[in-house]
């Protein structure tokens, strides 16, 4: 019996991991049958837990929502409790709180009723809310699909709004959810354009899961730190510009990199890049990383064009006066 009751909890945990499980996965996992796997299937569904099942090659089990949380029975109270507490973590980017706290929401969104569901997500948005700075909010089920869909490496399509209001349909690999300045952030590569992008999860609409899985591509913490970075500085800013260079795009995001996002091409072999600042300062350290191999243009009104030309002429004329001062020894 013991044998047996360990065997159905090791059971109940592989479901709760992933999405979706073939019976020959489970059988070689736990070092059984398939026909024990299915009697192992009846104990859990017995207990409370809904665990759906489909015949044919690309049949298998995968634990369904509604069910109760056996032997494990929160109130309430516990429930908001906990819920605030996975947000906070996921919110503050504690050490791998991140990543911890993704897997336990998708994990609770499996099984609770819709609408404990509900009222947890109401508490605990309106306790979070200050903390959450101005960001957008982001439908619970998004989040947790998302996160489902990363978890399980399942490619996913979506319609998206870019920060121009330019609406488009991606299909894409999900690899990493991140949250930065009060909003969230899916870093996942983009099977269109056979390269890695960045989105804002309250941009995201029309999300389904395809079901077909994918090996994950190597992308190291510090570089989705750093695409999560670009993206979230990527705000309306006090001043902004427009840089259009007379190269590719293809170029121009060999010599950027990440910072390259958002760029777009015109005309073949012309890039305009945006970029911005609290002031015209912001915009001359942005300049100073433009190639210098090719001509380019700015686009800036008048006024900040004016007090940047103003700043950079004194600059000029105190590199001239170094030049002319003669060397004292």
């Amino acid at each position: 019996m013991a044998d047996t009751t360990a065997r159905t909890l090791a059971l109940l945990d592989l479901l709760q991991r992933h999405r979706h499980w073939s019976g020959p996965e489970l059988a070689e996992r736990l070092g059984t049958t398939e026909r024990t796997i299915r009697r192992d299937v009846e104990r859990l569904r017995e207990l409370g837990y809904r665990i759906g099942s489909s015949t044919g090659r690309e049949g298998g089990y995968r634990l369904e929502s509604g069910g109760t949380l056996p032997p494990l029975l929160l109130s309430e109270d516990e429930a908001v409790a906990i819920a605030v507490g996975l947000r906070v973590a996921a919110a503050e980017q504690l050490v791998d709180g991140t990543a911890t706290a993704l897997s336990a929401i998708a994990k609770l969104e499996q099984v609770l009723e819709p609408q404990l569901r509900r009222k947890v997500t109401a508490l605990a948005q309106a306790m979070t809310a200050p903390s959450q700075g101005r960001g957008a909010d982001v439908l619970p089920a998004v989040l947790g699909q998302v996160a489902l869909a990363c978890r399980d490496r399942e490619r996913v399509r979506f319609a998206y709004e870019d920060a121009q209001g330019r609406a488009s349909r991606r299909r894409v690999e999900p690899h990493a959810l991140a949250p930065a300045r009060g909003r969230w952030y899916l870093v996942a590569w983009d099977l269109e354009r056979e390269d890695w992008r960045t989105f804002r999860l309250d941009r995201l609409s029309e999300l389904t899961a395809t079901g077909v899985r994918f090996a994950p591509r190597p992308l190291t913490r510090e570089e989705i730190d750093e695409r999560v970075f670009v993206a979230s500085s990527a705000q309306r800013q006090p001043v902004e510009a427009f840089a259009v260079l007379e190269t590719s795009i293809a170029a121009f995001e060999a010599h950027m990199g990440v910072w390259a996002d958002g760029s777009t091409e015109p005309s073949p072999g012309r890039t305009r890049w945006g970029f911005g600042g609290t002031d015209v300062r912001d915009l001359m350290y942005a300049m100073s990383w433009l190639p210098q191999d090719v001509d380019w243009s700015v686009e800036l009104d008048e006024a900040h064009r004016a007090e940047l030309a103003a700043m950079l002429t004194v600059m000029l004329r105190g590199l001239e006066r170094a030049s002319a001062v003669s060397d004292p020894s």
